[in-house]
């Protein structure tokens, strides 16, 4: 397969909580988009978001006010998969629904003729969305993380189908357009962010259902400590830079003790089975009619634009 010799048009399938951000990273780093939605009111609504998220990248310095509005003039609006079709990326930002995901996936086969490349920001390995696809190594998954504006992870991985020279193009693209790739030479659930932060999710999660610790307390210790590390210095990295020969040493002895449950804790699963989502619905494991939850969002949106910040320092 050959990939497309020139990146001037992508096309983001779905308009939601992922597909909206990736439209506006790539309409910022001046690719024509054309973000692909079920309808005609959701569609203006995720434009409006991402005319406020531009608002707000203008705000801390990051776009000057003419590059936030040339990027909302790059970006258009459809219900119709078939005008993909010009497009050399197709990135999809579906549900993890396979069912809709193999209906999608065979009609943008047509739909888009080689060498587009469709690239997968649903979370789901490569190999799953290809039984549909005639043309199977255009598929790469290329995970993106929530906000996608802001967030410049993307975790690409190809399938066994792949072409070898699909991911390495996806990664150049990535990187025009202000990411930071990371290739995952193995198709694995959850790819690598998610395996770290569940990791981390289970051992708090049961730790509080266990009574050890407060919720309050268990955050606070992540928050206070290798939260602030991990921005600099990676798990590996630390281990490295202590001393692996004392870090494996005090592995030996903690990881036996550690939780290796192949479900989330019962006291968690109670809440959500009865109806408690979390700051969703006032209620989770915290009461958020006691907290104000608009509020932390808000200071983790601008720590977020504050490393945003920082990276275009070190770029420029």
């Amino acid at each position: 397969m050959t990939v497309p010799a020139t990146l001037d048009t992508v096309a983001v399938i779905g308009n939601g909580l992922i597909g909206h951000g990736m439209a506006q990273t790539f309409a910022a780093a001046g690719q024509q988009v054309v973000m692909i939605g079920r309808n005609d009111d959701s569609l203006a609504a995720a434009l409006d978001k991402i005319a406020k998220s531009l608002a707000q990248f203008e705000a801390h310095g990051l776009l000057t006010a003419q590059e936030a509005k040339a990027a909302l003039a790059r970006i258009r609006i459809s219900t119709k998969l078939e005008d993909a079709a010009p497009a050399q990326l197709v990135c999809e930002a579906l549900p993890a629904n396979k069912a809709l995901q193999d209906e999608i996936y065979g009609k943008l086969d047509a739909i888009c003729a080689p060498p587009a490349v469709f690239a997968s920001g649903s979370g789901q390995p490569a190999s799953d969305l290809v039984g549909n696809v005639k043309h199977r190594g255009r598929v790469v998954a290329a995970h993106f993380w929530y906000p996608p504006q802001l967030i410049p992870l993307v975790e690409v991985c190809a399938g066994p189908e792949t072409d070898p020279d699909v991911a390495p193009w996806v990664c150049d693209a990535l990187r025009a357009a202000g990411k930071e790739p990371v290739i995952i030479d193995k198709e694995i659930p959850g790819f690598l962010g998610n395996r770290f932060q569940y990791a981390i999710l289970r051992e708090a999660w049961a730790l509080w259902a266990e009574g050890v610790a407060s919720a309050e307390a268990i955050d606070a210790v992540v928050k206070a400590s290798i939260g602030r590390r991990l921005a600099i210095t990676g798990p590996i990295e630390s281990a490295d830079a202590g001393g692996l020969d004392t870090l494996h040493a005090y592995g030996v002895y903690l990881i036996p003790h550690l939780h290796a449950g192949d479900q989330p804790a019962q006291s968690v699963t109670d809440l959500v089975e009865q109806g408690h989502r979390g700051l969703p619905s006032g209620k989770g494991i915290y009461d958020w009619s006691k907290r104000d939850g608009a509020a932390l969002l808000a200071e983790r949106e601008e720590e977020l634009f504050r490393h945003l910040a920082r990276d275009k320092a070190k770029r420029d």
